[in-house]
């Protein structure tokens, strides 16, 4: 059986464990890495902690779910947390099924893959960026900025996307894949902070609370989580709004309207809502909804509903006032006007077709010989370790196969 001469573009997390599993089937490895030093974005993944996978993760929490059903199947959770612990990072299973390393640090994970790599005798390249990969007969060459240049049996192209680019994810394998004969999908921010449209903005900047959160569009929910809120003066973050906005960018990319439908009062029923009004006639209109709702939000909601004098009282509130002000109460809709960059993103959306692509071993359909891993492919999941686990995935499959003598 010849070795393999495999180049893997990006020392990320896929590209690591794709590294790893090559090298375990007798491969010649080689990392192209352009920064100083592999696994970079790992360190700041989970605040420092690593959320390295999510022992819940299913094929549902992805978008092209028939394209991640065989790696999640072949390289699950349960075995993600196994290969980590021949390793020597033991698991820390959290809320929500988030595990991360016993250590607490992401400093671990890298740790013990160069220890592995180093000992499978992987050449790892820093400071190495790839500008071109070129197909001859049934080889590649892969050229450096720098003027080298490497050959390889075969390539993984292991680059990442667009987020968080300080770590050096700056959408270069897209011109890579494109320059072999692959399409690229609208390529956008996910698991990012949403810009919103209201007057009130600078108001309701620092409030943070748990509330229901919903998804608007064409009148339809087509989105809910429920959990921390925060507003900025841009618009809306939280863990609930990260989990959104992949489907609201998606939305807005396309140039269709989306809203942010906020639930205030949670715990009580409209009836019950009108009743405390109908108790609270004499009061002013601001100080009926101290105990009910955030203090921050009285102001804005009350000019929402158009009442100016936030000191008029209840029972001289029109009835077409009144019913505005409880129907914000529960629904509270904010037309979402993009997001934040690629800088505050976790995640990119869009990438290689994946219509392109072997969903059993990672190969591209148009140049044999060329794999994609992780987030290059249009391939992204939900907020809590789901994203790294496809990482693992489909470097588990890209390396596997890549290795083997065909």
């Amino acid at each position: 059986m010849k070795k393999q001469n495999i180049l893997i573009v990006g020392g990320g997390a896929s590209g690591m464990l794709a590294a790893c599993v090559a090298a375990q089937n007798n491969a010649h490895v080689t990392i192209l890495e352009r920064n100083d030093r592999i696994g970079k974005k790992i360190l700041v993944t989970g605040n420092g902690r690593c959320n390295y996978t999510n022992t819940m993760a299913n094929v549902t929490d992805y978008n092209n779910q028939d394209f991640v059903s065989y790696g999640l199947s072949v390289f699950n959770p349960s075995r993600t947390m196994d290969f980590f612990k021949t390793l020597g990072i033991e698991p820390k299973v959290e809320n929500e099924g988030k595990a991360y390393p016993l250590s607490e640090q992401a400093s671990s994970i890298i740790d013990v893959f160069i220890y592995e790599l180093n000992r499978l005798n992987v050449e790892i390249i820093t400071e190495a960026k790839v500008v071109s990969i070129i197909r001859t007969n049934r080889s590649f060459t892969t050229y450096l900025e720098d003027g080298r240049s490497f050959d390889a049996d075969k390539v993984i192209l292991a680059t990442g996307g667009k987020a968080m680019p300080k770590s050096g994810s700056d959408g270069s394998g897209y011109q890579l894949a494109e320059d072999l004969g692959h399409k690229i999908t609208t390529v956008f921010p996910a698991l990012v902070k949403l810009k919103l449209e209201s007057p009130y903005l600078n108001h309701l900047q620092g409030i943070k609370m748990p509330t229901k959160v919903e998804l608007i569009y064409k009148n339809q929910v087509v989105g809910q989580e429920e959990g921390d809120i925060l507003f900025g003066n841009y618009g809306i973050s939280g863990p609930t709004i990260l989990q959104l906005s992949r489907k609201a960018m998606d939305l807005y990319t396309k140039g269709e309207k989306a809203y942010i439908k906020l639930q205030l009062v949670s715990g009580l029923s409209k009836t019950q809502v009108i009743k405390r009004f109908n108790h609270s006639k004499d009061k002013a209109v601001d100080f009926s909804l101290v105990g009910l709702i955030h203090k921050r939000y009285i102001s804005a909601i009350l000019k929402e509903a158009n009442i100016e004098k936030q000191n008029t009282l209840v029972r001289d509130l029109s009835e077409k006032q009144l019913n505005r002000l409880i129907d914000l109460l529960f629904d509270w809709r904010f037309l979402i006007k993009g997001s934040k960059s690629f800088n505050d993103a976790q995640v990119t959306a869009g990438g290689v077709s994946v219509e392109e692509i072997d969903h059993q071993t990672m190969e591209s359909k148009k140049v044999k010989g060329l794999y994609f891993t992780g987030e290059l492919m249009d391939i992204d999941g939900r907020c809590g370790g789901y994203n790294l686990q496809w990482a693992w995935s489909s470097g588990y499959l890209a390396g596997l196969h890549a290795s083997k003598d065909v």
